[in-house]
């Protein structure tokens, strides 16, 4: 397997010194692994570059063994996530994502159909898979727990506890977290022979590339402070975190009543509304997340230059996985605290808060995202592919390739970013055409 063409297809020059040791540890022996790493440290990779090759030339198709290896996720979110990431590297493997709000029994038609290596996904949705033999236990080899604090911190103890059980030829178990857990449970079950990497910072709460503001609100009600922080972010990409479900859709509906283009995302919204949100927040439809503390881990979203915290965030832990969604990798961040005259900075916050000084003149309109999103309601079950997206819009919708972004293809329909410009002229022109032959439906994802 060509490790380089596979980083050169993700657009990565080299890896980082903890994903190499990552790697080093995986490949270099047949011990269990504890990865400890700050969020956006890029653990996903890490895992998952060593993991394929270890799985590659394993593969076996005799009695229907597989998979033969399952990664635990406490989120949906997650497990898409890294499932997207697995098939974005090209490494060949199959792969499927499983997870509860959908049924099971389509799930269940996706694993017998693809036949996966790897499968994603969330304790209890995989505990049902095993119990009801849609999944083989008798092949998988390697476990990966992601998030692995999270997943105790979210009680799904008893879940992990039987579905580790219930794996009679495991192997390997490879443990991941963001924070410095004080054990590992019992049932885990790691070996003696394990390994610990720890890339944890002694001291650092948060990255250094992060500059820590403070912004004054007059009134006990922040909207009108918000809304005019945002604005004087121009066209930067801005997380802004509450503490409720409630609130997240209150300060949604007037930031929207005031002209800005947004996303909204918390644990009350379906599945469906969820990934259309995150879509249109991540492929550059919105410059604006408003969301609960869901967000605040798990989501691998580059270039978010700013994060708000609109509420104050609940426990130390929750400030610094807000915080962590900003200066990934080598990019640098600005973390904001809104404050009214009842609120004060946090006690566990470290380093220097200064007062915000937005540059002047502020503007007075929001400004408008580069990209808008299209739903396109053909996938890869009707054998699309993302070049034959790509004909259908310069073709019937007029545009030139480099007015096309991100595009992903699921089983039954397609997210595409366009130009935002180009919206209008897209959603007149493909009215009614084909795409290779079939109709479809082509509306914008708001």
């Amino acid at each position: 397997m060509d490790v380089q063409k596979i980083l050169n297809k993700l657009r990565i020059e080299q890896l980082n010194e903890m994903q190499q040791h990552a790697a080093e540890a995986i490949l270099g022996s047949d011990g269990d692994v504890v990865l400890l790493s700050p969020t956006g440290s890029g653990k996903t990779l890490a895992y998952l570059l060593p993991l394929i090759q270890l799985i590659n030339g394993q593969w076996s198709m005799d009695n229907g063994q597989w998979p033969i290896a399952l990664v635990i996720t406490p989120g949906r979110e997650l497990a898409l996530q890294s499932d997207n990431v697995l098939k974005s590297m090209g490494s060949g493997l199959r792969s499927v994502s499983c997870y509860g709000g959908r049924a099971a029994m389509d799930e269940h038609k996706v694993l017998k159909e693809v036949k996966p290596q790897i499968v994603f996904g969330t304790p209890g949705r995989l505990n049902d898979h095993l119990d009801k033999e849609n999944i083989a236990r008798y092949g998988i080899r390697y476990l990966v727990i992601d998030e692995f604090d999270k997943c105790l911190e979210m009680g799904f103890q008893a879940e992990m506890q039987k579905l580790i059980k219930s794996l009679p030829g495991l192997q390997r178990r490879i443990l991941l977290s963001a924070t410095n857990a004080e054990e590992i449970p019992g049932f885990v079950n790691m070996s003696k022979k394990g390994t610990l990497i720890d890339f944890l910072p002694e001291e650092e709460q948060t990255s250094e590339r992060v500059t820590l503001y403070e912004v004054r609100s007059e009134e006990k009600d922040k909207l009108g402070t918000l809304k005019q922080l945002l604005l004087s972010f121009g066209d930067e990409s801005s997380i802004v975190f509450l503490n409720y479900r409630n609130a997240v859709e209150r300060v949604s509906d007037y930031l929207k009543e005031e002209g800005f283009t947004i996303s909204s995302f918390h644990g009350g919204m379906d599945q469906r509304q969820r990934e259309d949100q995150l879509y249109r927040f991540s492929n550059g439809s919105a410059n604006v997340l408003v969301a609960t503390d869901l967000a605040s881990r798990g989501l691998d979203i580059p270039n978010i230059q700013n994060i708000i915290h609109y509420h104050l965030p609940e426990s130390e832990d929750g400030y610094i996985h807000r915080v962590g969604r900003t200066a990934r990798w080598d990019a640098t961040g600005k973390t904001f605290f809104i404050l009214n005259s009842e609120e004060h900075i946090p006690e566990y916050v470290e380093g220097d808060v200064v007062p915000y000084a937005a540059t002047m003149p502020q503007p007075t309109e929001p400004a408008q995202p580069k990209m808008a999103t299209l739903y396109i309601g053909k996938g890869k079950k009707d054998k699309i592919s993302k070049g034959d997206i790509v004909g259908f819009l310069c073709k019937s919708g007029g545009l030139k390739a480099d007015e096309i972004g991100r595009i992903d293809v699921k089983d039954r329909y397609a997210y595409v970013a366009i130009k935002r410009e180009k919206l209008k002229q897209v959603l007149r022109q493909t009215q009614g055409e084909k795409i290779k032959g079939i109709k479809t439906v082509v509306e914008p994802v708001r």
